[in-house]
């Protein structure tokens, strides 16, 4: 009877020692969990039932179920472009970027005098606030006092209206995108400092020449980097929202620059349609799981692993 009874007591006094070690950690991470339901998952959870509603943020929402969704496949001849336009940017930004940062990486990581001043060189580009760089950008391709269409007059050149004419809204936002691939050139920095050296020179002994040794080593090797800022590029440009908008405030001429999340604002805070705004960031999220999960599902075809 008298173990009994210590069993008991210890039980108890574990089990309370287990509730206040518990209530603790909970307390301590009280802020974070009091961060995420505030910021997080209510905001969360409050976009999804706006988005079947009508709510124009002065009077109560009103539930329509599907209707904006089905607006935006049917009724919205402004959605059709809107996609065009990001789909094509994201095509096309996402890959030349990528190729871009690897072959500079590769320049990069051969030894030629001031090799550390280059690397500071090009990745200073990612690290400048976005809103700077639409300005910088703004004024250099300026058609009448922009530096780029200067130097053309200069050389006796036709000036090209980067910012005026639709054929050239979207190539310009994807060489500003391109021009900034400081944080991709340091993720194959890192990936070219991990391909073993005895593999190019065991490479070099059976005749290998560059072009081989690249194509069979250095390619194979960095897949899985390469794989990782395809990835984000993709992402990012979905989300990409500062540099249209403060280049093309308005859309840019006949709409050819509008954006997915320019669009979105613009239904959210212009229009003040929050359950249309609500409804395109849930398909923006769809979209984006879509392509994520292509490229893993497909990466196993062409991504390589050091234990593979």
């Amino acid at each position: 009877m008298a173990s009994l009874t210590k069993s008991i007591r210890n039980s108890f006094t574990e089990s309370t020692t287990q509730r206040r070690t518990t209530l603790l950690g909970l307390l301590f991470v009280s802020p974070w969990l009091i961060g995420f339901l505030v910021f997080t998952l209510y905001p969360l959870l409050s976009s999804m039932y706006y988005s079947l509603t009508r709510y124009d943020l002065i009077r109560p929402p009103v539930f329509i179920g599907l209707d904006n969704y089905i607006e935006l496949f049917t009724d919205d001849p402004s959605f059709e472009t809107v996609m065009r336009n990001t789909l094509f940017y994201v095509g096309l930004s996402a890959p030349l970027g990528v190729i871009t940062a690897f072959l500079m990486a590769n320049l990069l990581n051969s030894k030629v005098v001031g090799r550390s001043w280059f690397r500071a060189i090009f990745f200073f580009p990612s690290i400048i606030p976005a809103i700077v760089t639409a300005a910088v950008w703004q004024f250099l391709l300026n058609i009448q006092f922009g530096a780029i269409n200067g130097y053309l007059q200069q050389i006796g050149a036709q000036t090209i209206p980067f910012l005026s004419n639709p054929s050239w809204t979207k190539p310009s936002l994807i060489m500003i995108h391109v021009w900034a691939q400081g944080g991709a050139v340091v993720v194959f920095l890192a990936a070219l400092q991990d391909v073993p050296r005895s593999l190019y020179e065991a490479a070099t002994v059976d005749g290998a020449n560059a072009w081989q040794r690249f194509k069979s080593i250095t390619v194979p090797m960095c897949t899985p980097a390469i794989l990782l800022n395809l990835v984000t590029s993709f992402i990012a440009g979905f989300q990409n929202f500062t540099l249209p908008n403060q280049l093309f405030p308005d859309g840019g001429p006949s709409l050819s620059a509008e954006m997915y999340t320019t669009y979105l604002y613009r239904n959210a805070f212009t229009y003040l349609r929050m359950g249309k705004a609500s409804a395109l960031a849930w398909l923006l999220f769809l979209i984006i799981i879509f392509f994520t999960v292509l490229f893993f599902r497909t990466s196993r075809n062409w991504v390589h692993y050091g234990g593979d």
